[in-house]
Formats: C-alpha cells, structure tokens, sequence
C-alpha cells in the first residue's frame, strides 16, 4: 500500500511539475504528432522520467486513427437499458459470472473480507469490459494514450493519463508493447493508467501490479477503486442506495451503471 500512495504522489506531482512548462502544441488530425512527441519527450524527462524510460515508451508510438474514431462515436451509451443489455450480452453474463464467482470463491472471498465489496459487481464489472479477460483490447496502449494527450479535445486528462503511463513503464508495470483498449485502458477489468497507479493492487504478492495477467491484481485493485470511490462495506449498490455512488465513479455513463447493478445483483443472488 505504501508503494500505491507513493506512486500516486509520484504521477500527481509529474502532472503538477508539467503542466506550467509550455505545453506541446496540441492538434486535431496526424500532421503534427511527430513534433508534438519530440517536444513532450524533455517535458517528461524535466518531470521526473528516466530518460530511458521515456525513450522506451515512445520507441513505437505512432498517431492511432482508431483511437480517434473510438472516441468520437461512443454512441452505445445512449441505448435504453434494454438495448444495451441486449448488446452488451447482459444475461451471458450473468450466467457466465455465476460459474466464475464459484470458480474464483476464495479469491473474491478474500476481496470481500479486505475490501467489503462482494462478488457481483466484481463480476459484473469485469464481463462487461472484458468478457471475463477473454479480449483485452488490440490498441497499442502508449499510441492510444499519447494520441489523446495530443489531441486538443481532452488533451489536459489525457495527458495526465500519459505521465501516469510511463510512470508504470519506468515501473516494471506496463510493457512498452502492451495492447489494451482504444482509450488506453489497461487489463482484465480496464483502468486508465491514472487509476493503475492510484489503485492497483498487488493481489497476488508478486511485487507488481499486473492488470493483464494476473486475476488477483485486477480484481483487487477493481475492489480498492470502488472503495476509493466511496464503497460502503454492507451498503447496497442499486440505485439510490449508498454505494451506487462507487458504480458511478466506475463509468459516467447512468445506462453502463445500471447494467453493472443489475447484473452484480443477478450474480450476488443466493
């Protein structure tokens, strides 16, 4: 837990270092991307970053279109909640969560003894993102990231997101190579770099926070972020009870957190 907060403190004080720097010029399509790469590179190093670290983590990035695409067209939350849990698969999951809450029990008792949450939005959260770790994502997380931090739309979070992200390369806990999701989220159940770093959790007691590999981590760590968030040990999760508030911190998205109720509920059922 010490390594988490220090590595919190770590990105938020690499974030507050950078920002009064004079900041990459920011752009909206391809042109410029190789420029803006060459000029945060010595702002992340002026911020705390081994230079070989960031040498690493820029060795393969490249301007993700995908990414660009993916973030403009998120229009799978403006479903009802019928359709999203039609296209979602909402009751494979359930049913499919069901048989993993049995298959992992010691585990996600041992979450639920730490943490206070319980199986099914655990479930819940991971079926949704990742079908229970069976697709990652197939987007270079390092493009995806520094693509975002680049683009002038949400170019200030992103760009938090980045630091963050090579704080976990400089780590050990993020391969260069690693592929995730469009937005740069990482493992089986999907954390922004920021959140790895201000979250995660070694659940296995390796020594690292590995979100891909290890089911312990990432569900641990999906546990301490709900907690983070305002989870309630005991405390109902639907709408309306106190620690809906901790789906929300999840996912912006009211149809998204009305999805993980209802099918943590589904799985939490005796």
């Amino acid at each position: 837990m010490k390594n988490i907060l220090r590595a919190a403190t770590l990105v938020a004080a690499l974030v507050s270092t950078a920002m009064p720097v004079a900041a990459a010029q920011c752009g909206n399509d391809s042109a410029g991307f190789a420029n803006w790469v060459q000029d945060f590179k010595p702002q992340a190093v002026a911020s705390g970053i081994h230079p070989q670290a960031v040498e690493q983590a820029f060795a393969n990035v490249s301007y993700n279109r995908d990414t660009i695409r993916a973030d403009r067209g998120q229009r799978s939350f403006k479903l009802s909640f019928d359709q999203f849990m039609e296209k979602r698969g909402g009751p494979t999951i359930i049913a499919r969560g069901k048989k993993m809450k049995n298959t992992h029990a010691q585990l996600l008792t041992a979450i639920e003894r730490r943490y206070g949450v319980p199986a099914g939005p655990l479930m819940a959260i991971w079926g949704m993102e990742t079908g229970f770790g069976s697709f990652l994502g197939d987007q270079h997380t390092l493009s995806s990231v520094a693509t975002l931090a680049y683009d002038c739309r949400r170019s200030d979070y992103f760009t938090e997101q980045l630091y963050a992200a090579l704080t976990l390369v400089q780590r050990g806990d993020l391969s260069p190579a690693a592929r995730g999701a469009a937005h740069g989220e990482i493992g089986q159940t999907q954390f922004l770099p920021a959140n790895v770093v201000r979250y995660g959790v070694d659940g296995d007691g390796d020594g690292h926070v590995d979100l891909v590999g290890s089911r312990a981590d990432a569900l641990a760590s999906t546990a301490n972020f709900l907690v983070g968030h305002g989870w309630q040990p005991g405390a109902g999760y639907q709408p309306g009870e106190p620690n809906h508030v901790a789906i929300q911190g999840w996912n912006a998205a009211t149809v998204y957190q009305q999805a993980i109720a209802h099918i943590g509920a589904e799985i939490d059922a005796r």
